[in-house]
Parts: structure tokens; sequence; C-alpha cells
């Protein structure tokens, strides 16, 4: 568990410090590249710290709502798709080529009509975030439910049990580790999903009011929100790593039934 934990934490040291030698090795100018000095002082150390800090958690706050929704919906997509593909092979021959397809599509391009389609409300937000998150999650989980012991699915089938018995008892527990995987590369995504639909379609969150930072050259307001979608998005990696952890340790622990 520690290993995991400490995995975001030195990918935030090196992003620091790649941070620093960006502005030094290409000598931006403190107007537009605001260094984590000047972000930490823009955050704690101005008369207007304190309003800052809270519209821009305010603006996070809605972007983590938006990116829970379609991170909710694309793996519950997702899983419910791995499972038929795994149960029919007539499914596997008709949504893979589906999700490949719109895996193709660059999103950008589809927002446009994702937001025709179902507005510039939380419908569109969901939409966006689950096209990012259904394909990882359908490949991962595909791979996860067939990896399951042959050995094992048929003593369960020799005591009657059918194929959903079969995923149940030895699918679904053999696809943890490939769910949570799903689950650790999607979470990130799903807020870049939630920022560009912000951008584009919902005209609020963080994603939003980075897109007014940059019209009315605010650029120390800029990088504090890039500071902090880069800390939810580590901190929702640890997050998910330490549920991994936990669950599975409780698994192991616990007889199969």
């Amino acid at each position: 568990m520690i290993g995991r934990l400490a995995a975001p934490l030195l990918v935030l040291a090196i992003v620091l410090l790649a941070w620093v030698l960006f502005l030094h090795a290409f000598q931006v100018s403190p107007l537009v590249g605001k260094s984590p000095q000047a972000v930490a002082h823009y955050l704690f150390a101005t008369p207007a710290s304190s309003r800052d800090r809270a519209a821009l958690l305010a603006a996070v706050g809605v972007t983590l709502v938006h990116a829970a929704s379609g991170f909710l919906l694309g793996l519950g997509l997702g899983v419910g798709a791995a499972i038929l593909v795994v149960l029919s092979p007539a499914a596997e021959r008709g949504l893979l080529p589906l999700a490949i397809v719109l895996r193709s599509v660059p999103l950008v391009a589809m927002t446009p009509l994702i937001v025709l389609v179902f507005g510039r409300g939380g419908a569109a937000v969901a939409v966006i975030g689950a096209l990012i998150v259904f394909f990882p999650t359908l490949v991962n989980m595909v791979l996860g439910l067939r990896s399951a012991s042959g050995l094992s699915a048929d003593l369960v089938r020799v005591h009657g049990g059918g194929g959903l018995a079969v995923l149940r008892k030895v699918g679904f527990p053999s696809a943890l580790p490939a769910l949570f995987t799903s689950m650790r590369l999607s979470a990130p995504a799903a807020l870049v999903g939630a920022l560009l639909a912000e951008w584009l379609a919902t005209g609020d969150g963080i994603g939003y009011r980075m897109q007014r930072d940059i019209t009315a050259f605010r650029a120390a307001d800029l990088w504090s929100a890039l500071v902090l979608v880069t800390l939810c998005s580590l901190a929702l990696y640890a997050i998910l790593a330490a549920a991994e952890t936990a669950v599975t340790g409780r698994y192991r622990q616990s007889p199969r039934v």
C-alpha cells in the first residue's frame, strides 16, 4: 500500500521539478509563466487570497461532480458491455467494432454533436466523460474476465452453475485487478473530459474558469487552477490505489462461497 501511495507523490515531485525547469529552460516571462512560489503567494499571501481560493475550490467542486458523473456512467457501461462480450460472441462482434470506432473519433470533434443532442447541461458532461472511460474499461474488463482459471470455471459448471454463476464466482474475482486498473486510468481521464465539456459546453467549473483566465490574462489564477487539477488527479489515483489494496486484501482473506 505504501508503495502505491508513494507513486503519486513521486509523480508530484517530478511535475514540480519539470515545472521549474521548463520556466528556466525556455525563459518564460513571469507575466505568463508562474513559478510554484508565485502560485503559493497568489493562493495564500495576498489580501484577496481567501476569496480566490474559495472561488477556485468551488469551481473544482463543480468539475469533480461533472467528472464523477462521466466516470460512473462510463464505468457502468464498460463493465456491462464486457459482461455481454464474454457471455455472447454475437455481442462481441457487435460491440467491439463500435467501441473502436468511437475511440478513433477525436472527442473534440464529437463534442459539438453531443451538445446538440444532449444540450449544455449535465447530460452532455456525463456522455463526454463516459466516452473517455468506456473503452479502457471495456478492454480491461474483457481481458480480466477471460483470465479466470478454466479449472475453477469447470468446477462451477460441474456443480450446476451457468455462465452468470461462473462470472460471479470465478470471473469477477479474477477481474478485480483489471477493474481497478481501469478505474485508476479512467478517473484522471474523466477529469479531463469534464474540463473539455466545461470549455465547450456548460460554461461552469474550473474548465470554464481557466478559459476566462486566458481571455482576461489572469496568469496566476490560471496556473493555480492547473495546480489544483493536477492535485485532484493525483488524489484520485491515490484513493483508488488504496481502495484496490483494501478490497483485494479483504477478498484474499475471505473464504469463497
